[in-house]
């Protein structure tokens, strides 16, 4: 038998201390609440920079805020109009080191364009679910992505991101929220939904969202346009009783999307 010198004992803990430090939320055995962002990030076109592609304001946005999770919509994948080369969703991952799942809406100028989900956990399983558009609206196609994260202690949570249609009457709107509401209201695990909604409070897509889940603020704080907001379509929710609401805010960033992001944390019950 070889004897171990007291420097290799010494290496050896250093090197496992390393290895088990793959990010602060798994060297946690406890996790009492998860920071959520949701952020409609424009493609990443300033508004008032017309054509330019501003990848790492919206990282800054991220990392500033320090979330444990991302829902993003309005994201680019190989497009002309963003980069051959650019996966914005790979992109933002890679700068703000988290894992990452995106779900495409439509094939769009020779790339893809959809909705993102950003994580500091591990992701156990991702779907993505067409929503359903009406003939003859001429709606844009939307979809539901979720992943199913593995968090400290052996937690499972179900994350949700969407962006419903925007056309001005809400027809498909309403279509949509039942599907997503549908998909969600019934599974097995904590769920935080997230998105654009495109539709105000008091509006009935909202009613709809509020008969299954809790969202993370009432009279919210507007997140449209940057300049002068006078409407909030971007929310955060929950399944009931299972989080209490430490933290909601309308972060005033007002050069890298036409949209305000909004930022909760939430305290599992």
């Amino acid at each position: 038998m070889y004897e171990i010198s007291r420097f290799h004992l010494a290496l050896m803990l250093v090197i496992t201390l390393g290895a088990c430090s793959t990010g602060k939320k798994l060297t946690n055995a406890k996790t009492s609440s998860v920071n959520v962002l949701c952020y409609n990030i424009h493609v990443a076109n300033p508004p008032s920079v017309k054509n330019k592609k501003d990848i790492p304001a919206i990282a800054k946005v991220i990392t500033d805020t320090k979330p444990d999770i991302v829902m993003l919509q309005e994201v680019d994948v190989h497009t002309n109009r963003s980069g051959k080369d650019v996966h914005q969703a790979e992109e933002l991952a890679k700068s703000t080191n988290m894992a990452y799942f995106f779900a495409k809406g439509i094939d769009h100028d020779g790339g893809e364009y959809g909705v993102a989900i950003l994580t500091h956990y591990p992701i156990i399983e991702t779907k993505r679910y067409p929503l359903t558009t009406i003939a003859g609206t001429n709606g844009e196609p939307r979809v539901l992505a979720t992943a199913l994260l593995k968090l400290p202690g052996n937690k499972r949570l179900l994350i949700a991101c969407t962006h419903l249609d925007a056309q001005r009457g809400d027809t498909n709107r309403l279509v949509q929220i039942k599907e997503v509401t549908a998909i969600l209201k019934d599974q097995p695990y904590p769920v935080i939904l997230a998105g654009d909604l495109n539709a105000p409070e008091g509006s009935a897509v909202i009613n709809i969202l509020d008969q299954y889940f809790t969202r993370s603020c009432k009279d919210c704080g507007f997140t449209i346009p940057v300049e002068n907001p006078h409407r909030c379509i971007d929310f955060i929710s929950f399944t009931p009783g299972k989080f209490a609401v430490e933290k909601h805010v309308v972060i005033q960033e007002k050069y890298a999307s036409d949209h305000l992001p909004v930022n909760a944390v939430l305290r599992f019950k």
